[in-house]
């Protein structure tokens, strides 16, 4: 999310949330600000297949950025708006554990293993809201790996047995046609979905969203939530309303 008026807002909604007794955990990524800083030293952003090439020197850049200035940063908002919150990222007591994927030429990019959830539990029963950044540690060498954010936050849910997952993104939901927000579907189930994944109205970038709603909800989440973070109150209103803003998909 790059406009700084829109993250301050969700970030409100998000303490809001808190106040009124949800115990919201967030686990985030930060593509554009990595872009931002790897231009800036003159390293050369890559991707093969969606997946950022993580070569050491990125790797450093993903690691100090996320788990640095964007992880603090949501901190900061989440404190000015009147909650607290501790700022994390998943080599923290080993919070997210990973492998590096077997596809070697794209570096240092990892498949999650495992989670631990003891830290998170115990900092939300305290009343914090934990924000974890999406860098991964593998537990044999203790190398850090770039993990993609959505399957973290679907993860980390599965662990919690959370209630609800809500992936924030920049389109409005599944939609049958990607350029008519009318044809927005507001509620599907796994099978549903995955039918829409087999006639390829479900593609490219939001294959691997769906994917991971279906993964948490196979692991015992109730709900998953898919909205466009770039619209005002769009948690709020995906909460607290009957018809919601986005797609949710359920078992």
């Amino acid at each position: 999310m790059k406009d700084p008026m829109l993250k301050a807002g969700v970030i409100k909604d998000l303490v809001l949330l808190a106040c009124v007794g949800v115990r919201p955990v967030l686990v985030h990524g930060g593509g554009p600000e990595i872009n931002t800083w790897l231009d800036k030293l003159g390293i050369k952003a890559e991707f093969k297949n969606g997946l950022r090439v993580t070569d050491a020197a990125t790797m450093d850049v993903v690691e100090m950025v996320l788990g640095g200035r964007v992880n603090k940063g949501l901190v900061t908002l989440i404190q000015q708006a009147g909650g607290q919150a501790v700022g994390l990222c998943g080599k923290d007591s080993n919070i997210i554990r990973a492998r590096q994927m077997v596809e070697k030429d794209i570096g240092f990019v990892g498949d999650i293993t495992s989670v631990n959830k003891d830290l998170i539990v115990a900092l939300v029963n305290e009343e914090y809201i934990p924000v974890v950044a999406s860098v991964a540690a593998d537990p044999v060498t203790g190398q850090a790996l770039n993990v993609n954010a959505d399957i973290a936050a679907g993860e980390v849910a599965a662990a919690l047995r959370a209630e609800k997952l809500i992936l924030m993104t920049d389109v409005p939901g599944v939609l049958k046609d990607k350029d008519d927000i009318k044809t927005k579907y507001t509620a599907l189930d796994i099978r549903s979905t995955r039918q829409l994944v087999a006639d390829g109205i479900i593609a490219g970038g939001m294959i691997p969203k769906v994917e991971c709603c279906i993964r948490c909800l196979a692991q015992g989440v109730s709900a998953t939530h898919i909205i466009d973070g770039r619209q005002p109150h769009s948690l709020l209103m995906e909460l607290l309303t009957d018809t919601g803003v986005g797609t949710m998909i359920t078992g």
